[in-house]
């Protein structure tokens, strides 16, 4: 049922591009990209997953890692190009909060409300938890060294973030090492043995199109958004934390709740605190890298409203899967975490 949504989703992907082509009203153009986004991250996940079952899950995880988050790595690249740096940094905060709140938290809740208690591997999902908080270290230190030396120029902080991205990236290879090769017998209960439905031509083909795409609808999107930002009198800020962040993970978040109606709620931590944790160790580092192929540098400073949610997110996810089980009330108060959070950055300036 899902698979049949998703494919008449592409049907604004024709759509957006006549809309941008006849220059039609830039709002307009605008959600028409972002539905056009929707379906086609859901096949560069389902594309990129399909190859990793031909290649084994070594190599699978390096390539989940690198097209995992494909969508926000290109709507962030064109973003930098832009000069968005703001929205960028505002979709890797949404990002973050999203899966933690919002999708682990509709997949707590609707699979507690058809089992009154599910269980998971709590070492695995510890181990996600603790990178997280790892993350937010990361990401607190460059804050924290520009309000406690704000004499120091922009270029140290530039370079302090590119070194920090560096170790980041370092340090998520090094969980691809721990859950694929040293302790892969905490994860292999829940994903099991799974088999190809397309073959590795047919799975390449759909990732390199859908990819192309994607960058296509992309540069679309961001070149709408600051019509948007006038017309509405959003912020760039919103619009990145909620509406971005959304668009880059919608198929992502109907996976986990679908898995976790499943009851296979080990799965569907994997799918939302292994995706917060790609975005913040992997997608942010790299926007940071390719910042310096750009006039527009991108550092790992964020301000100080988008750190606290961020680092509330984390805590409360930690908190959460502590026990190694979930039940409805718990999604229902990640749910509401996130539309608190949510609303604030409605209302922020």
């Amino acid at each position: 049922m899902l698979d049949k949504i998703f494919l008449g989703f592409l049907i604004f992907v024709p759509i957006t591009i006549v809309a941008h082509f006849f220059g039609l009203s830039p709002m307009l153009v605008f959600f028409l990209s972002a539905l056009a986004i929707v379906p086609l991250a859901k096949f560069i996940g389902e594309a990129t997953d399909e190859i990793a079952t031909h290649v084994g899950p070594a190599l699978g995880g390096l390539l989940s890692a690198t097209f995992g988050n494909a969508t926000e790595l290109i709507i962030g690249i064109f973003a930098i190009k832009a000069g968005l740096i703001e929205v960028v940094k505002a979709s890797i905060t949404g990002s973050i909060i999203g899966n933690l709140l919002l999708v682990l938290g509709m997949s707590m809740f609707f699979g507690g409300l058809k089992f009154k208690k599910q269980e998971f591997n709590r070492t695995a999902s510890m181990a996600g938890a603790s990178t997280l908080l790892l993350a937010v270290i990361a990401l607190v230190i460059p804050a924290i060294f520009l309000q406690t030396a704000p004499a120091i120029g922009g270029r140290i902080i530039e370079e302090l973030s590119v070194v920090v991205a560096v170790f980041m990236i370092i340090i998520y290879m090094a969980s691809l090492f721990f859950s694929l090769r040293t302790h892969k017998h905490l994860y292999v209960e829940e994903i099991g043995e799974l088999e190809a439905k397309w073959s590795k031509t047919k799975s390449l083909v759909i990732l390199i199109i859908t990819t192309l795409a994607v960058a296509w609808m992309s540069e679309i999107l961001v070149g709408s958004i600051e019509p948007v930002v006038k017309s509405f009198g959003w912020t760039e800020l919103f619009i990145g934390v909620v509406f971005v962040a959304v668009i880059g993970n919608a198929a992502e978040h109907l996976s986990a709740i679908t898995m976790a109606v499943k009851n296979r709620m080990g799965l569907a931590l994997q799918v939302s605190i292994g995706s917060a944790t790609q975005i913040v160790m992997f997608a942010a580092p790299v926007l940071v890298l390719v910042s310096l192929f750009f006039s527009h540098q991108m550092s790992l400073v964020f301000n100080i409203f988008e750190l606290i949610a961020i680092i509330l997110s984390v805590i409360i996810a930690n908190a959460v899967v502590e026990d190694g089980e979930s039940n409805w009330f718990e999604g229902l108060q990640l749910i509401t975490a996130y539309t608190i959070i949510a609303v604030a950055f409605f209302f922020h300036p």
